[in-house]
């Protein structure tokens, strides 16, 4: 990616929050009154939760082979109320960045159709891009260009796997694309991981 990064390994600190207990206090006066059973029904909320949780499909921050460590933040389950994962691995200056965001669909078409709209979609993350086509998954495309505001080179690789669709972007310094064959490295290793969490 870029050389003279110092190569020091930054630690991503996953803050866990504290779960607050709700306990029942007895009373120890001598009153009569007669100790009452709250009854719940969130247990049953555990499965969707559970089935709902993609985070196996990510690839971990140690597949990204490049020149300078890169950390992971947190995996987000169902980013922007869609199923599926995102996450964020970026070094330690944060110069270079690569979102990785997987959305699960019905069915292998479903995604096809989502990777077909999202070619025409990007303006928002790169101006006037250069396509180009990607030996990753099924449909790899790539785009390559400048944020609108030429504030940092962008490269997205679009792709499916089953009925998975996957966005990678790789931003970086202005004018300058993330070299294809490291894109596609990454790209490979996340269509992998998605075969195998998938089953597909």
């Amino acid at each position: 990616m870029v050389a003279g990064v110092a190569a020091a390994v930054v630690l991503s600190v996953s803050i866990a929050g504290c779960g607050s207990d709700s306990t029942s206090s007895t009373s120890k006066s001598g009153s009569a009154t007669p100790a009452t059973s709250t009854r719940s029904s969130a247990p049953t909320s555990l499965a969707p939760a559970q089935s709902s949780d993609y985070t196996r499909l990510l690839i971990q921050a140690s597949d990204v082979d490049a020149p300078i460590p890169f950390t992971a933040t947190p995996p987000t389950n169902n980013p922007n109320g869609q199923q599926g994962v995102a996450t964020t691995f970026r070094d330690e200056d944060g110069s270079h960045v690569i979102k990785d965001t997987i959305q699960v669909f019905a069915d292998p078409a479903a995604a096809t159709n989502a990777l077909n709209a999202a070619k025409g979609q990007q303006g928002d993350a790169i101006k006037d891009p250069t396509t180009q086509p990607a030996n990753v998954g099924t449909g790899g495309t790539t785009l390559l260009g400048n944020s609108p505001d030429r504030s940092k080179g962008v490269t997205i690789l679009l792709f499916t796997e089953g009925r998975a669709f996957v966005t990678l972007e790789f931003d970086g310094p202005t004018d300058a694309a993330a070299p294809q064959d490291f894109v596609n490295d990454v790209g490979q290793k996340q269509d992998a991981a998605i075969k195998k969490g998938l089953g597909g």
